[in-house]
């Protein structure tokens, strides 16, 4: 078991890995952040361990794992607008991108959608951890919750990663985006974004995340 100073060196090693990947990447990382985002990897490879929240190498972890959850979803943050108060990340999981977005910009409310019920525990646990405030965990599918009459047209993002999207997804995200909010589309390499949008939602830019070569597409809803 690693002694006290063995877990200092280590974050200070994490820390100056995020600040370099952050800096590849043309994002700014506060100390505060760097804090935050450390935990976050922490609390995610703990659960890891016993149930299977991601693929991705954690313990430590590796430059394809800080990329994907940790660099991508700040370049998206970066992209927010100004005016957006309320997010919705759909199929939540290990808590990417929504909990480092949530970290990057505090004062977003955001309603994180997993049905899955140890990933949604996992989800409310982080929150509590993390002492992020205006962030609701909703434990079920995101069709159930295009009933709720709160959130009809009331969101101005979406965030989508590593969920279907077909034109029954985009049907339910017209439920609940505003007209002209906004989407932001987390896609691989090689993936076409363009393909993959439905009307009345239009592709509006799409940032290549450097190193990695991802891509953060935003799509807004035409009226």
């Amino acid at each position: 078991m690693a002694d006290s100073g063995e877990q200092c060196v280590a974050v200070t090693i994490l820390a100056d890995r995020l600040a370099l990947r952050a800096k590849q990447a043309g994002v700014p990382v506060s100390a505060e952040l760097a804090a935050g985002l450390e935990a976050y990897l922490g609390l995610l490879a703990k659960w890891n361990s016993t149930i299977n929240l991601t693929a991705l190498q954690l313990d430590p972890p590796d430059e394809g794992a800080l990329d994907r959850l940790i660099i991508e979803p700040l370049v998206a943050a970066r992209l927010v607008l100004p005016s957006v108060r309320l997010a919705i990340d759909i199929g939540s999981g290990g808590g990417s991108p929504a909990l480092p977005m949530k970290l990057a910009l505090p004062s977003l409310r955001f309603v994180l959608v997993e049905s899955k019920v140890r990933k949604a525990a996992f989800l409310g646990e982080a929150v509590r951890q993390l002492a992020l405030g205006g962030v609701e965990v909703a434990n079920c599918r995101f069709d159930e919750l295009l009933t709720r009459v709160d959130l009809r047209e009331a969101a101005d993002l979406v965030t989508i990663r590593a969920v279907k999207t077909d034109r029954k997804l985009w049907d339910g995200i017209q439920v609940v985006l505003k007209p002209h909010g906004q989407v932001i589309l987390f896609a691989g390499a090689d993936q076409s974004v363009a393909d993959s949008i439905s009307s009345p939602f239009r592709l509006e830019a799409t940032v290549t995340v450097q190193p990695s070569r991802s891509q953060v597409a935003i799509v807004r809803r035409m009226p």
